[in-house]
């Protein structure tokens, strides 16, 4: 499952949806927005989504992670909206049988979400400044 989340993301909620007789390891990704980029210092920042593309998208990911690696279940879930530093951006869990596949399927779902998924991020900087990274595909229309 990969879903896009105008609201606050709860571990807790989010784990038992890995669970599997089967599994043996379960690895779990937290993303959190940090105080700094690129040497300059971020106040908060805004993610931006198209929800229906950026979850198809994920789900090709996470359908990729399935036939990669032996893997029992896999989520991952991506924050939009205004959020403040140390605020959880995404969250990523999966469960396998053995411990090194979920390692590896975690690493590549996140490092291919982050890729591929069109979701826009826009830093406030301390200076008063703002700007979109990491968004070659972003629409010209800005909000």
């Amino acid at each position: 499952m990969f879903r896009i989340a105008n609201t606050p993301l709860s571990p807790a909620e989010l784990k038992p949806l890995l669970s599997d007789a089967h599994a043996g390891a379960c690895v779990e990704f937290e993303g959190w927005v940090r105080n700094h980029n690129d040497g300059r210092a971020v106040l908060a920042l805004d993610y931006e989504a198209f929800a229906p593309l950026a979850e198809k998208e994920g789900e090709r990911i996470l359908a990729e992670a399935k036939a990669k690696f032996e893997i029992r279940e896999a989520v991952c879930v991506h924050r939009v909206g205004a959020l403040a530093i140390g605020d959880l951006a995404v969250w990523v869990g999966v469960s396998a049988a053995h411990r090194g596949a979920a390692f590896d399927a975690c690493r590549y779902i996140i490092d291919e979400a982050k890729a591929r998924v069109p979701i826009w991020k826009k830093e406030h900087y301390a200076d008063g400044s703002t700007e979109w990274v990491n968004c070659a595909t972003r629409p010209s229309a800005e909000s």
